[in-house]
């Protein structure tokens, strides 16, 4: 029996699921991970400010919190979680090849936001579909849902750094669009052939393990009215409203890394596009390592300590950052932050799954994808202009100002829910 098997009690033959999904969610952060690196080349080109770039990245927050608005009420009112998620890839393969063709910041604009949506479309769906059929191995399940993304985060840079080295940004991008479509496609013809017997199985073990619930049945969607009811009880719920605005915060925080963090290492430590590429797989291969074992292991201890472990190492990664001026140290600094940052991330959203009802799985990831979206929004605007008023070191301890008030706000979570 080999170690993940005894973790989680699953066979490696009961994964494909997981592993498809959390390769589609790699394919969804592959796209955004493409336009990050690409970001100071546009940014060069175009002649853009730091605010105005800080606005472009925005943009992806922005559409990302409008499509939270409806994309929940859609995955649960409809069950029809497989088609959405090959839709949001398609989507997103669609406008990153357009980038290619995009003449200016106003052609870019709408590409953007199409990728925006395709990340928020993912993830109710995804995030519902794996805490629904692996009730037992939530935080298992969504870590390697979240390593998917860190896989997708790490290879994009390295792959289109070094890309850049023959090719303008333009045809980088139009590259980039391959392998989603690929995903898309294997998702197609793979993921609904899974067996139907194992899908019930787990949502009779998932009914079973709630008390005064009914199990959850092979029904897949609901009523506007029973949707509508069960949405009104989620929101009143604090720790669901507490455990979103923890979520918000280090989302908060993300975004600023990862819209600043190439633009410090191109601009203040004069990285190129290859050393840029490796240095941001770095982080984000901190979180592929970090990501499984935090996520298995919050199944079995509790999510509260896990998520405050990492916050607060997190917190002290990002304020050292500001201080140091050597590229390598730097990126040593980064790969760290990566592993506590990124942790923490599927803990959260299990433990949000443990708080609400599994019909209203879609539903809820939206309330906490919608709450990430708006700070994420705020993050590089005021991150941009903190830079342009300041310089980009200061824009640090602004990030962790919000990580600190991410901790301040877990210590006041509720401590009598499930898996806290």
């Amino acid at each position: 029996m080999s170690v993940v098997q005894r973790l989680t009690g699953l066979h490696w033959r009961q994964q494909g699921p997981i592993v498809l999904v959390g390769m589609g969610h790699g394919a969804t952060h592959w796209l955004l991970g493409t336009f990050y690196l690409l970001l100071p080349f546009i940014a060069r080109q175009l002649d853009l400010s730091y605010t105005q770039a800080g606005l472009l990245v925005s943009a992806v927050h922005i559409s990302a919190f409008a499509t939270n608005l409806v994309s929940g009420l859609v995955v649960d009112v409809t069950g029809r979680r497989v088609p959405l998620l090959v839709a949001s890839l398609g989507v997103g393969a669609l406008a990153m090849s357009g980038f290619g063709l995009a003449g200016g910041v106003l052609g870019l604009l709408p590409l953007v936001v199409l990728i925006g949506c395709t990340n928020n479309l993912w993830h109710p769906a995804a995030i519902s579909y794996l805490s629904r059929r692996f009730p037992e191995q939530r935080g298992y399940a969504l870590s390697i849902h979240a390593l998917g993304a860190n896989g997708g985060d790490a290879l994009a840079p390295l792959a289109i750094g070094a890309l850049l080295l023959w090719l303008s940004w333009p045809q980088a991008a139009m590259a980039a669009a391959v392998p989603t479509a690929a995903v898309a496609l294997l998702l197609f013809t793979t993921l609904p052939r899974q067996s139907l017997a194992q899908k019930q199985q787990s949502e009779r073990r998932e009914g079973q393990s709630r008390l005064g619930q009914k199990p959850a049945g092979t029904g897949e969607g609901m009523s506007l009215a029973a949707y509508w009811r069960g949405l009104a009880s989620m929101i009143r719920d604090r720790a669901v409203l507490s455990l979103c605005l923890v979520a918000a915060l280090r989302t908060m925080a993300q975004a600023g890394l990862l819209a600043f963090l190439p633009l410090y290492l191109s601009n203040a430590l004069g990285a190129g596009p290859l050393l840029l590429g490796a240095a941001l797989a770095a982080m984000q291969a901190g979180g592929i390592l970090a990501a499984p074992i935090a996520g298995a292991w919050s199944d079995r201890i509790g999510r509260r300590p896990i998520i405050l472990a990492g916050l607060s190492a997190s917190t002290v990664v990002i304020a050292g950052l500001a201080a140091i001026g050597h590229t390598g140290t730097f990126v040593a600094g980064i790969s760290v932050l990566g592993f506590v940052l990124f942790a923490v991330r599927p803990v959260i959203h299990s433990w949000l799954m443990d708080l609400t009802p599994p019909n209203l799985g879609g539903s809820a990831t939206s309330l906490m994808f919608a709450s990430q979206a708006l700070l994420a929004t705020a993050a590089p605007i005021a991150g941009g202009v903190i830079a342009d008023t300041w310089d980009l070191a200061a824009v640090f301890y602004f990030l962790a100002g919000g990580l600190l008030a991410a901790n301040l706000a877990l210590v006041l979570l509720p401590l009598d829910r499930t898996k806290s």
